[in-house]
């Protein structure tokens, strides 16, 4: 069987090393490759050509790539954001199912968040594919969120500017979590423009990027006494989750 990761600026791939090293390790005659594209308008041929048999989804095609699918599982239709999608080939069609494997990764992160504060207020930064996943658990949780835009902030209480946020501080929120790619590799020495200074002593910081190891956006957060954690174990939660979905378990 093959399968694959979609998505764009892919330098390295954390799904890629994964599953390999999981089919090797497994005795499994699979294959899984890397598929970087300008526009997701490329997807299905790129499926029927390498006859793949399921693919990751990443940046910026979460959202992008749901008009092609034939079905989406409820909680990736309630998040609005896909990142694992199921094919089947029956004759000369194609059937994709689209899923969400993001939240059972955040989950595993939000209940180590919770060993270090008690959190009932966050702040994610940004608003994209994997934003949403982290929304759809923390209102799971009951737990009070703001979203720092960069987008008009009048439509939706929710959201909250960067701008503003540098008036009124962070010691509102018990965990703050970046959902942006602002800090990965290669380009790590970008961050959000936060006040990191007014963060609540003993809160929690969670970067969803996994390279680097430590992210100035986590730097910051730790010389603020904050507890740290990166995405990794999101990702490994979110790949062990795709590969059930992959064979039908889950």
């Amino acid at each position: 069987m093959r399968f694959g990761l979609i998505g764009h600026h892919l330098s390295h791939s954390f799904s890629k090393a994964y599953f390999t090293d999981f089919f090797e390790r497994e005795g499994l005659n699979h294959s899984y490759d890397v598929f970087d594209i300008d526009n997701i308008e490329s997807i299905i041929d790129i499926i029927r050509e390498n006859h793949l048999d399921g693919i990751n989804v990443t940046s910026p095609y979460k959202e992008q790539i749901i008009p092609f699918l034939d079905e989406v599982d409820i909680a990736a239709g309630k998040i609005g954001a896909v990142n694992v999608v199921k094919i089947w080939h029956e004759a000369e069609k194609i059937i994709l199912k689209g899923f969400n494997t993001d939240v059972i990764g955040f989950e595993r992160l939000l209940a180590e968040a919770k060993k270090h504060a008690e959190i009932k207020t966050a702040l994610i930064c940004g608003s994209g594919g994997a934003s949403k996943a982290v929304q759809y658990v923390l209102k799971n949780s009951d737990i009070q969120f703001d979203i720092a835009t960069r987008r008009n902030t009048d439509a939706t209480k929710d959201f909250i500017s960067y701008e503003k946020l540098q008036v009124v501080g962070l010691s509102r929120y018990d965990l703050i979590i970046n959902a942006t790619p602002l800090g990965m590799y290669p380009d790590t020495e970008s961050c959000v423009v936060l006040p990191f200074e007014t963060m609540k002593r003993k809160s929690v910081a969670i970067d969803l990027i996994y390279n680097p190891e430590k992210t100035k956006f986590l730097m910051c957060a730790e010389r603020s006494g904050a507890h740290i954690r990166n995405g990794r174990q999101m990702l490994t939660g979110q790949a062990e989750a795709a590969w059930k979905i992959f064979e039908g378990t889950l």
